[in-house]
């Protein structure tokens, strides 16, 4: 089976823990309690391949920002997680994805922006729109998600999986005609 290395980025308190907590125990971890680092692996299937995902919960306080370029070096593909209820954790995923792309030197990184505490509507303050847009602006999937309720939480890992998967494939060959000697590949 193939690993995968995933790296779950965003400020504090957005719910990075509670997404991969989610995912991998099927459990909703209601208090707030700041991580440090967590690691977690989970054997998931991706396009009828067995994968596991090994999954970094990181820190999303600034105290620990430094350890974060080792993370990203480190790393395969991201989540990078905001809250719908702060629009202030919303801003913060663009200098995210300006690390990330700095430290792996590449333009093409796998990830994916997912807007979390989709559960908490009456408190939003990032609309569905601007995730949408920002995501689109980076080419990258988008995903709303509640850890609260399951909303896409398999999908968001899922989804950066297959983000990797096909960063690492090597481009297909084009097929050309060469006069009347038929097609070759080159």
């Amino acid at each position: 089976m193939k690993e995968y290395k995933v790296v779950v980025l965003g400020a504090g308190g957005v719910g990075k823990s509670a997404i991969t907590v989610q995912f991998v125990s099927g459990n909703f971890v209601e208090k707030y309690d700041p991580t440090i680092e967590d690691f977690y692996r989970k054997a998931i299937e991706v396009e009828n391949v067995m994968a596991i995902l090994e999954i970094l919960d990181t820190a999303g306080t600034e105290q620990f920002a430094s350890m974060r370029d080792l993370y990203i070096r480190n790393g395969q593909g991201f989540l990078i997680v905001f809250s719908i209820t702060s629009k202030q954790s919303f801003n913060d995923v663009v200098n995210l994805r300006e690390q990330i792309l700095r430290v792996k030197g590449k333009d093409n990184v796998p990830m994916v922006l997912v807007a979390n505490k989709a559960d908490l509507e009456k408190e939003r303050q990032v609309p569905t729109s601007e995730g949408m847009i920002l995501a689109n602006r980076w080419g990258v999937p988008f995903y709303e998600t509640s850890a609260k309720t399951r909303q896409n939480v398999n999908e968001i890992f899922a989804d950066c999986v297959v983000e990797i998967m096909h960063l690492l494939q090597p481009q297909k060959k084009a097929a050309t005609c060469c006069g009347g000697n038929g097609c070759t590949l080159l």
